[in-house]
This record gives C-alpha cells, sequence and structure tokens, in this order.
C-alpha cells in the first residue's frame, strides 16, 4: 500500500496571471508567453507571441497545468517562460520528483472532466482543486526517481522520433521550394552550371530556359493547368447521427478535420470515428484509396495529410486523388505552398470555405513526368521514414499509457516496468 501526499506537500503551485495586453508582442521581445492549453506541444509549449512585462515566470523543467478549456493537460517548460491565466506552475519541491509528479498528473487527466462545469464562463480548476489532490508516495526518493526515468524514457523517445520526422519532412519541403518555385536546377543551367548538388542524370532532365505564360513565367516545356484537370477531386458528407446503423460497428475510417488536426505530421494513419457499411453508403464520394492527399476545406482551411489508410471524408475536406501526372506528395506540397491563393478563392458569410469547384479551377505549375518521377524517387522515402516513426511513436504511446497507472498505484514492479521498456527504447 502506497502512501498518499497532497501535492500543495510537494510542489508549489503558482497560479498564472496575464499581464496587460499592451506588452503583448510577436517579435520576441521579453519572455515566450503561454496563455493555455492551445500552445502546448507533444510535451513543451511553442511559442506564438512573447510578453515584455511577465507577471508569472516559469522556470526550465517547472511542469506546466491547463487549469482551463480543458481542465488537466500537462506540459513542461523547457526555457524561462511567461504564463496566463490558463496555465498553473507546478514546481516540484525536489527536482528529482518532478517527472514523477507530471506522470501522475498526466494519469489523472479524465479526473478533470468532472471539473469541466465549475467555471461561470467556462470550466476551470482553482488553486484549492490542484492544492488538495492526493499523489501515490512510494517511500524511497529513488522508487519515484525510477518511476518518471523510466515513463520519460518513452516520452523521449517518441519526442526525438516527432524531431527525426519534421527532419524529414524539412527536408522534402527544402527539395520541392528548390526545384518547383525558386527552379534552381533550371537557373543554374541557363547559366551554364551544373546545378549544385544534384546527380547529373537528374539535372539533364531539367530545362536551361524559361517561358512566359499567363501565370507568369515557367520551365521551359512545362505547362500550366487547374488542379480539376490534374487530380480527382472530391468532397464528403456526414452520415445522420441519429441513425445509429451507420455508426454502430463501424469498421471503415471516417476523417474530420478535428482528426488532421491532430496530426503532428501530414500523415493520417487512423480516425476518432469509423462508420458502418449503411454509413459508408450514405457519402457520395464513398471511400477514398490509400495515397488520398487531404485538405480541410474550412474553419479552418489548410490542415493537410496524406491518408495511408483507406478513408472517407465528411462535408469539411476536399480530397485529391492523385496519379502519376501530379503525385501525391508534389500535390500536398503544392497546396502547402499555395494556401494562400487557395484560401484567396474561399467564401462564404460565416466561416470561409473553399468549394470543390472554386477549388478545381486554381491554376498549377505541373512540370514533365520525368521531373515529377524522379522528386517521387527522392521524397517517398523520407515519406516512408516519417510513417514508420509515425507508427513506433503509437506503440510507444500506448506503452506509456498502459505503465502509467500500474507503476503510479504500484501495481507493477519498477523492475519488470525496466525490462518491458528496455526492450523498445
Amino acid at each position: 500500500m502506497l502512501n498518499e501526499v497532497y501535492l500543495s506537500e510537494v510542489a508549489t503551485i503558482i497560479m498564472g496571471q496575464s499581464p496587460p495586453s499592451s506588452s503583448y508582442n510577436l517579435s520576441g521581445v521579453g519572455l515566450p508567453f503561454f496563455q493555455g492549453v492551445r500552445d502546448f506541444g507533444y510535451r513543451h509549449p511553442s511559442a506564438r507571441i512573447f510578453c515584455s512585462s511577465p507577471t508569472r515566470i516559469a522556470n526550465p523543467g517547472d511542469i506546466l497545468f491547463s487549469v482551463r478549456a480543458p481542465i488537466g493537460r500537462v506540459n513542461v517548460a523547457e526555457t524561462t517562460i511567461a504564463t496566463g491565466r490558463g496555465i498553473a506552475i507546478i514546481r516540484a519541491n525536489n527536482p528529482a520528483n518532478s517527472r514523477y509528479i507530471e506522470y501522475f498528473l498526466k494519469s489523472k487527466e479524465n479526473y478533470w472532466d468532472l471539473l469541466e462545469g465549475s467555471g461561470s464562463v467556462f470550466g476551470n480548476a482553482t488553486k484549492s482543486d490542484l492544492s488538495k489532490l492526493l499523489i501515490p508516495w512510494p517511500d524511497m526518493d529513488v522508487a519515484r526517481e525510477a518511476i518518471g526515468c523510466i515513463l520519460g524514457s518513452l516520452d523521449d523517445k517518441i519526442e526525438l522520433n516527432r524531431q527525426m520526422c519534421k527532419t524529414l519532412e524539412d527536408t522534402a519541403q527544402a527539395i520541392f521550394k528548390s526545384w518547383f518555385i525558386d527552379f534552381d536546377p533550371v537557373h543554374a543551367k541557363a547559366e551554364g552550371k551544373q546545378p549544385k548538388g544534384m546527380n547529373p542524370a537528374i539535372a539533364a532532365l531539367f530545362p536551361d530556359s524559361f517561358e512566359d505564360t499567363d501565370q507568369g513565367s515557367i520551365p521551359k516545356g512545362w505547362s500550366i493547368r487547374s488542379i480539376g484537370e490534374m487530380v480527382k477531386v472530391y468532397g464528403g458528407g456526414t452520415p445522420s447521427t441519429r441513425e445509429l446503423n451507420y455508426w454502430i460497428d463501424g469498421i471503415h475510417p471516417f476523417c474530420t478535420p478535428k482528426d488532421m488536426a491532430a496530426l503532428s505530421e501530414p500523415i493520417l494513419l487512423s480516425t476518432e470515428r469509423k462508420i458502418s457499411d449503411y454509413g459508408l453508403a450514405k457519402i457520395s464520394s464513398g471511400q477514398l484509396p490509400i495515397g488520398t492527399v487531404l485538405l480541410s476545406s474550412r474553419a479552418p482551411i489548410g490542415y493537410l495529410a496524406i491518408s495511408r489508410i483507406p478513408v472517407s471524408i465528411n462535408q469539411g475536406i476536399i480530397a485529391m486523388v492523385c496519379d502519376f501526372r501530379f503525385p501525391n506528395i508534389y500535390a500536398l506540397h503544392w497546396t502547402k505552398t499555395n494556401l494562400g491563393m487557395i484560401v484567396s478563392q474561399a467564401n462564404g458569410s460565416t466561416f470561409l470555405e473553399i468549394s470543390k469547384n472554386n477549388f478545381r479551377l486554381i491554376k498549377a505549375i505541373v512540370p514533365t513526368v520525368e521531373v515529377l518521377n524522379s522528386f517521387m524517387g527522392l521524397v517517398e522515402p523520407l515519406y516512408l521514414g516519417i510513417e514508420s516513426l509515425l507508427l513506433e511513436n503509437e506503440l510507444l504511446n500506448a506503452m506509456r499509457d498502459e505503465l502509467l497507472p500500474k507503476l503510479i498505484s504500484g501495481n507493477l514492479r519498477i523492475r519488470d516496468a525496466e525490462k518491458i521498456v528496455g526492450r523498445s527504447v
């Protein structure tokens, strides 16, 4: 039987306080400022704005706890930061216990759902709520530290994989920009030079001059086509949620913009909801094939993903089924690069939405098939690497979520958990 202590006995709790809005800026003056959970990343928050007159400051390693909308999400300060009213700072009295406390708080996320109506406008957790939270507390410091290290090693591996995914994605984006935005190989050949860092066989596929079109100057021999000419564009729909037969025992992945918003990389491996055969029959676009490019078309426009599963979509998504003339990874990066133009073609009185018809009319530069094939030969392995890392992270997440309550409750011995984790990281 584990002892229990109040959180306030083992940590200092500092409730956030928002400084005057006049101290906010985007220029990097002051400290990174975090108002609430929407700033949270996987483990560390990501700064959008800065604050020149902070009133509450978290130190590196402090636990950040969202106290509203929604309550109970946990992050960790990577650097010195300022916090607003939506975040409480939890600072372990003994830094060696910080990760143990962090993972205990993560294990209690569902508990905080009970408080989601306690605020007059939105749910909130108070300092008193946090102070009175009871934590299972192993007798020995070394046990608490070991539990934190075991769970932390899984999170560290997940974070490393995420960073590797980003590097692979950035590499693909850099190649796309060089070839199809800056036209570096064409400019080099126009100057009589060998394109820097490019295989001569690939360089030979690029022209050495440009030609004028109604869309501007493009490499000679390439073309301008509407998206509707190059890919099959589909919209979706949502089967009635009142008809249980459409949803009960669902087996077909059903994607919404919410699924796409949750992605760390633009690869869709699963969806929150699934529909039945009856539900699938109610969606005019049916089930779209693996490799389909998905774009959220409203509220907001711009979430992007390549589906690695057969998927159906709701009315908030435009889908592009691609072939070799306009390959899916090229389509993904083209859409990402031209998002501003896409949004400019949207309309709507309540919220902006890009319709399928308007999207189909948008013009795109279409390189030769040979150049596109070479591009895909370079970037497809990068995306296969991303997919492999994401799948590994799914397994690591599941392992951490399974071990967490067992370790916190004392139902799993530290030695046994170390063996399990040691085989995976």
